[in-house]
Formats: structure tokens, sequence, C-alpha cells
């Protein structure tokens, strides 16, 4: 089984307001933009020279708090009963 294959069967209840927020001031000048790369759902994307994050889909890892170094997120878990439910190990 594949990656797109395993997250497909995961349980998602989405919020409608973001547990992770990104300053993009921040963000745009960081030089190695490791979100991109560390993120395992691939939340983040690069478009137009922009981190954009998508938060459906984020597996609240917290991968990209701790690659972060620059101070670019605003990261917490989401409310109470919201977020991702795991149905495969």
């Amino acid at each position: 089984m594949n990656m797109e294959e395993r997250l497909a069967l995961n349980k998602y209840d989405v919020d409608n307001q973001a547990h992770i927020r990104l300053e993009d001031g921040k963000c745009r000048d960081c030089s190695h933009k490791a979100c991109l790369i560390i993120c395992p759902a691939e939340c983040f994307k690069l478009r137009e020279g922009a981190v954009s994050f998508a938060y459906e889909g984020c597996l609240e890892c917290g991968s990209c708090r701790v690659v972060c170094n620059e101070g670019g997120l605003d990261w917490s878990y989401p409310r109470s009963g919201f977020g991702v439910s795991y149905e495969y190990g």
C-alpha cells in the first residue's frame, strides 16, 4: 500500500478555523523552506514565491513546527473534536 492509499484511510473532521497559520513575511524570506519537504501530507506548497498551507489534510505530526527555525508558524492542535482520526496504523 503506498502513502496516498494509506492517507486516504484517515478520517478528517475539518474545523473552519485553521490550527496552523503562516507569517507570510517570515515564510517569504526563509532561505530553506524545509516545511515544503518535511510535511508527509504535502500540505505546504510554493506558489508564486510564497509558501501556502492547506490545513484540511494536516496529519498534526508537528514536523513543520520542529523544522521551522524562522518563527513563521503559529501552530496548535485543532480544537476538541476536530482534526485527523487514524484508521490505519
